[in-house]
């Protein structure tokens, strides 16, 4: 079986080559860190999450850089706002992030560069730009890259440089500080009483694109396997830090471009400006920080997904049916001996494929059948079954809790408590006890009315929140 990756760069899937033997050397766009996380930032998070747990599950040795971009426009209009110095609003949403992605099951990645960390080696990359005639200096202290100077602008969009000449010409105005209108900022002159650094070009600070070309040059090598991100990004975002990578080292950036679907909310594009917006911690607070992450992982990384109360109580039916099967048996993995290898080979053809998580959960879920079906027969093949579903659930970050566990956990702010759900539990056994069956179903619609379902067995009662 060979690994296939939707390369935007092609617009076509293409078998994975990665330019040393059994490394794959990756770099994410990540979060402008001025305000909560928020679904959108969810999916790329999991996404590839999940794709660098494949890449090492296949015993790639991956190198993931995901950065901070922690200088910004928004950050500094927000720290003025609260009247607060951007350092300490950057850090304090860097650590929410961390607090976010924790939940979610994410893993962190190798490394994590900020762009206040790489003021020089972004100034030299611009030198670089500007003596290599792809940028000029404005009168102004801004510093521009002339995209008419580099040949092969928008084959990653598809999007040729006349028209973007004839949309920006209506927007932005020639004049002696800007060339061309569709030239994009490398370098801005700082305003009064914002935050600079020193450079050639007098005090400013750099774009938001030429961060990305420096860090992840800086961190991987000037080509380097797969460059990954949102689906707003490939323009101009990403255009452009092609144009000024390859401008500055002469060499090809990246061999692989993946981009993450949108998510959206009533078939629309989730915004703000929509009141259709959701932090990832106001969705855990009324869901299980597993459901959320397998309500991402069941739609393949580059389709649109749509986020709605529908979609998460499906997710979380899917992982109560996964949970279940698993209840009470020996998971205990002692080598690959244990693992059910039709499955893994299906399995693995899913993922090869793209990454196809929906086809990989289809393959999960006739596991769960066989399983459910082996529980009448074979100790063994049960145990090998259950083993076999658990180890494919890891490659998604799903199914590592224990099931009992699983069943009792809620969103953040779930009202009862275990202690009392299991008091209550107890006074409705004893009411079972004494035969006081009104009392027993009292209880029980307590509970339900509180989202607690009951499970009486021949072991005694479990519980679930439903």
């Amino acid at each position: 079986m060979t690994l296939n990756i939707y390369n935007t760069l092609s617009g076509k899937k293409e078998v994975f080559t990665p330019i040393e033997e059994n490394k794959v050397k990756m770099y994410v766009c990540g979060m402008t860190v001025y305000d909560y996380c928020h679904i959108g930032h969810a999916r790329v998070l999991v996404g590839f999450d999940v794709i660098t747990n494949y890449l090492r599950h296949l015993n790639y040795e991956v190198t993931y850089i995901r950065n901070i971009t922690d200088v910004d426009d928004k950050i500094f209009a927000r720290a003025a706002e609260n009247g607060e110095s951007y350092q300490a609003l950057t850090q304090r949403f860097i650590d929410a992030m961390h607090e976010d992605e924790a939940a979610l099951s994410v893993m962190s990645p190798d490394q994590e560069p900020r762009a206040t960390a790489y003021m020089s080696q972004i100034v030299g990359m611009i030198q670089v730009l500007i003596d290599k005639g792809y940028a000029y200096a404005a009168s102004n202290g801004d510093v521009y890259y002339s995209i008419s100077a580099f040949e092969t602008y928008g084959e990653l969009s598809n999007k040729k440089i006349e028209d973007l000449i004839a949309g920006a010409s209506e927007r932005v105005a020639v004049n002696e500080v800007k060339r061309d209108p569709t030239d994009f900022t490398l370098w801005k002159a700082a305003k009064d009483g914002e935050a600079y650094w020193e450079s050639p070009w007098g005090n400013g600070r750099p774009g938001w694109h030429i961060e990305c070309s420096a860090m992840s040059t800086c961190c991987l090598g000037n080509t380097f396997d797969i460059h990954g991100g949102g689906p707003d990004l490939k323009f101009p975002h990403h255009e452009n830090e092609i144009a000024q990578s390859e401008g500055a080292t002469g060499q090809k950036y990246v061999n692989y471009w993946m981009h993450a679907g949108a998510v959206r909310v009533n078939k629309e594009k989730m915004s703000k400006s929509l009141g259709n917006f959701f932090t990832i911690r106001e969705v855990l607070e009324k869901y299980p920080a597993e459901v959320v992450r397998y309500f991402l992982v069941s739609s393949h990384y580059r389709s649109q997904v749509d986020y709605s109360e529908d979609s998460l109580l499906e997710a979380q039916a899917s992982l109560d049916r996964f949970y279940q099967s698993l209840r009470g048996l020996d998971l205990s993995y002692e080598g690959a001996a244990d693992l059910d290898q039709t499955y893994v080979e299906r399995f693995h053809k899913a993922m090869d494929d793209d990454f196809n998580t929906p086809e990989a959960l289809a393959v999960m879920f006739d596991l769960v059948k066989e399983l459910n079906v082996s529980k009448k027969e074979s100790n063994e093949r049960v145990r090998k079954l259950a083993i076999t579903l658990s180890t494919l659930g890891d490659v998604l970050g799903v199914l590592q809790a224990d099931p009992e566990q699983y069943f009792k956990q809620g969103g953040q702010n779930d009202g009862l408590s275990e202690g009392d759900i299991e008091a209550l539990i107890v006074a409705r056994r004893e009411a079972r006890e004494t035969k006081n069956w009104a009392e027993s179903d009292r209880i029980r619609d307590e509970l339900l009315e509180q989202g607690i379902t009951l499970d009486d067995g021949r072991e005694g009662t479990t519980w679930r929140r439903s």
